[in-house]
Formats: C-alpha cells, structure tokens, sequence
C-alpha cells in the first residue's frame, strides 16, 4: 500500500524475543531468498565498482517510522541523552541496476535502526519485561542519499540479545509524489573477531558473554538466492570496518534491482 512520506504514522510492536524468532522462523524465509546474484560492473566514467543485489532480510519486530530525519541517531531528542558505546560511522551506497549499467541511486530514504550496547530497543516495550522504552527515540533515524548515492550516519557499536547476532537493521524506500514506490529491507553485520574485541571494553562487557555468534544465527545463515549455492546471506551482508581517530568506520554497497 502506498504511503505519504510526510503522514508516515509511528507504529512500535509489543513482542517478546521468543515471539520475535518465531515470527522469523515462520515468515522470514520467503525475505531472505530475495535477489544475490552478481550484477555487471559501473559502465560510466570514474572508478569502477562491483555492484551486486543485496541480499533482503526479515524487518523483524522492531521497525518504528520515527520520521527522524538525522545523521547522528546516538542521542534521544525526548531527554538529549546520547547511547554509550564504540562510536562507528556507517557510510552506506546505493547503486541502481539496469542492464550492465550500475549508477549512484539519489534521493533513497534510508532508515537505521539498532539496539544499544546492552541489547535495548527505543520506543517498544518487551513483554517479557525487559525493557520499555516507549517514546524514546534513540538509535533511529533516515537520511537521503545524496547525487553520489551515498548516506552516511554516527551511531554506536550495536549490543546483543539472546538469540541474535550483533547487527544493524537498514531500510531503502523511494517516492514519487509523496507515494512510497519502492521499499527494501536488510540487515548489516559484523566479524565476530572484532566484536569480540568491542564487548570486552565497558559498556558492553557489563551484559556478559553473548550466546550466538554469526554462524549461530538463522538470519545470518539463511539460504542464498540460489539454491545450487551453498552460501550464507550474512557473508555478502558484512560491513566493512576501518578504525579512525573517533572509533569504526563501516562502509557498504547497495545494488538494488528496481523493475
């Protein structure tokens, strides 16, 4: 159903992490086979790239249309409190595919939303009484690509909860005439040797050791596109980190079949 990017209503979901795998056990599938296949390089001036279709994943529970138009998500406009944790900087391109043609995608909304170093999401409540957050607005937000394609957003070094590995869940969508014509919804991961590294410094270590890893994880695993291939979606789906002054860098290529 087409939507006004201007009239999107905030919609949090009341479940609990049991109900949230099983919502993926039962439903995800279908996502994760979407398009992986390899696309034909760029074909106009400048660098070269590879450009593939991006493997799509299960939205999950805790997808909330904030309308945070924003680059830095760390803080909660409601209080001004700012999310401890590693900083990292995800810098992320969109590529539209046509042919053998690969090019910069302009004007895409991008969502980011994420978890805070201890597992915690804003503006949902657990039933399992976890946590509730409702009306906070922490680790979410979009922006909008610019002529180059690219987005790029501050935020923190995601946390764990039980049954998940670290990751960052994004969303691409365009609109033409305020009407929503095409959305796309995936997930974004990390090495576990570098994770590692990242939760044994406060404030991720005071949660304790996590219980699943990358290879652990049924969404990390989940089946390629093609079925003769024995290759997990998470592997094409790894951000690539970098260190700087500040803490990570994690940059990734998005090639997206639009017809």
């Amino acid at each position: 159903m087409k939507r006004d990017p201007g009239n999107r209503a905030a919609h949090a979901r009341d479940l609990t992490r049991r109900e949230m795998l099983s919502l993926i056990g039962a439903a995800g599938a279908a996502a994760l086979v979407r398009g992986s296949e390899p696309a034909a390089a760029h074909t106009g001036t400048g660098p070269s790239l590879s450009c593939v279709v991006t493997p799509a994943e299960t939205q999950g529970p805790y997808f909330v249309d904030e309308l945070l138009h924003r680059a830095d998500i760390r803080g909660d406009p409601t209080d001004n409190a700012v999310k401890d944790g590693a900083p990292l900087r995800v810098k992320m391109t969109v590529h539209r595919i046509d042919g053998a043609s690969c090019t910069p995608l302009t004007g895409a909304h991008v969502d980011l939303w994420q978890c805070d170093a201890l597992g915690v999401y804003s503006d949902v409540r657990d039933f399992q009484g976890l946590f509730d957050t409702r009306g906070k607005k922490f680790l979410r937000g979009y922006q909008v690509t610019d002529r180059n394609g690219a987005a790029e957003f501050t935020t923190i070094y995601p946390g764990w909860y039980s049954g998940r590995t670290p990751h960052i869940h994004f969303k691409i969508r365009l609109f033409a005439e305020r009407q929503k014509t095409y959305e796309f919804t995936s997930q974004l991961y990390f090495d576990d040797a570098t994770t590692d590294g990242v939760y044994a410094q406060a404030p991720y270590n005071a949660k304790g050791p996590r219980d699943t890893r990358n290879k652990q994880d049924r969404i990390f695993t989940g089946p390629s596109a093609d079925r003769t291939v024995r290759s997990n979606n998470g592997e094409q789906l790894m951000l690539q980190l970098s260190k700087d002054a500040q803490g990570y860098v994690g940059t990734f290529d998005i090639g997206l079949k639009l017809t």
